[in-house]
């Protein structure tokens, strides 16, 4: 179905684990050459390795690590066409009353500003090609809040959705598109880490579809984005993929 997107040369940051690592095997799938970045893996990591993904292990977090990934694409593909900008995390629970300028900062650092780096050093690639793909991903908390605890990281991905449709402004003189997705609940180890088993059951109930999303329910966003050929006229758009969780 989208076979435009065989022999492409895709970075997909947080690309091992949940959200990331499934969007990694799809557009290996589709036979394009991916490389994912990583920092915690597990046994993800041998699954996306024995599918031809190249990975690097790196927090991004850390100066100049955002310069050394994408200049680790370029030197592995040559090019860059599409940038999945997916890692991220919500760091902690943390009540208001407990916020420090230390963790606030934890949580834009990841969320935010290797985002909008790794934006920038892509870009500069994407627009000696004249053409490319950025597709950011946010998060359902950035139009209806995080639950308890999750204030902050609400508000970074808030950041990322705004961001994504300034930056589409700025980049489609360039033959660039820019897009995110924003999932809902989906039952990944980010909410093992940071939800229990009786708040997923009472989120799955209140859901339409009755039921918590996959990673492999976000996958086909991915590619469709990605494919000039299903969405040449698609840019700027936060696509949500939560079950009918939200409908805006």
């Amino acid at each position: 179905m989208y076979d435009d997107l065989k022999g492409k040369s895709v970075v997909v940051t947080g690309g091992v684990t949940g959200i990331g690592g499934a969007a990694s095997l799809g557009f290996a799938a589709c036979g394009a050459r991916v490389l994912a970045q990583y920092f915690g893996g597990g046994d993800e990591l041998k699954a996306i390795e024995a599918a031809g993904i190249r990975t690097v292990k790196m927090d991004l977090t850390e100066r100049g690590n955002p310069e050394k990934l994408i200049a680790e694409a370029v030197r592995e593909f040559g090019r860059i066409d599409v940038l999945v900008n997916n890692a991220g995390s919500l760091v902690a629970r943390t009540a208001l009353a407990d916020l420090t300028d230390e963790f606030i900062d934890k949580v834009f650092d990841l969320n935010c500003r290797q985002l909008v780096h790794c934006t920038r050093l892509a870009a500069n690639e994407m627009m000696k090609q004249k053409s490319g793909t950025i597709i950011n991903v946010t998060s359902i908390a950035a139009r209806q809040g995080s639950s308890a605890g999750g204030s902050v990281y609400a508000g970074a991905k808030g950041f990322v959705s705004s961001f994504t449709k300034t930056i589409a402004k700025e980049l489609v003189t360039h033959g660039i598109r820019v897009n995110a997705v924003s999932p809902g609940t989906i039952h990944t180890a980010f909410h093992t880490r940071f939800s229990n088993a009786e708040k997923l059951a009472a989120t799955a109930k209140a859901i339409p579809m009755q039921r918590l999303g996959t990673a492999d329910d976000c996958t086909g966003t991915f590619l469709y984005l990605a494919s000039e050929k299903s969405s040449g006229y698609v840019t700027g758009q936060v696509i949500e993929v939560n079950g009918g969780q939200l409908m805006p």
